[in-house]
């Protein structure tokens, strides 16, 4: 994991919730992390690792996750064992 997937990892963690990580950074974090990326149909996104499935849609047309978004990338992570 690089330093700006480190950075984008406390800030996903960070409270209250930020709604200004940018979606593909975050994507970026969960691929390092050991994910498997799904694409799915539009702008449906998968992530696959040890069996743990999270899904998204990306968001359109803005690049910033939502605050959903980013609260569900917060319980994947927890749940594949990555916290800062």
């Amino acid at each position: 994991m690089n330093s700006k997937q480190r950075k984008t990892l406390a800030a996903i963690f960070k409270d209250p919730v930020s709604g200004t990580i940018e979606w593909t950074a975050i994507e970026n974090l969960l691929v390092a992390a050991g994910a498997d990326l799904i694409e799915g149909n539009g702008s449906r996104v998968k992530f696959e690792k040890d069996g743990i499935i999270a899904s998204f849609h990306r968001p359109h047309p803005a690049k910033e996750a939502k605050r959903y978004q980013v609260r569900d990338a917060r319980e994947f992570l927890m749940q594949i064992g990555v916290t800062p």
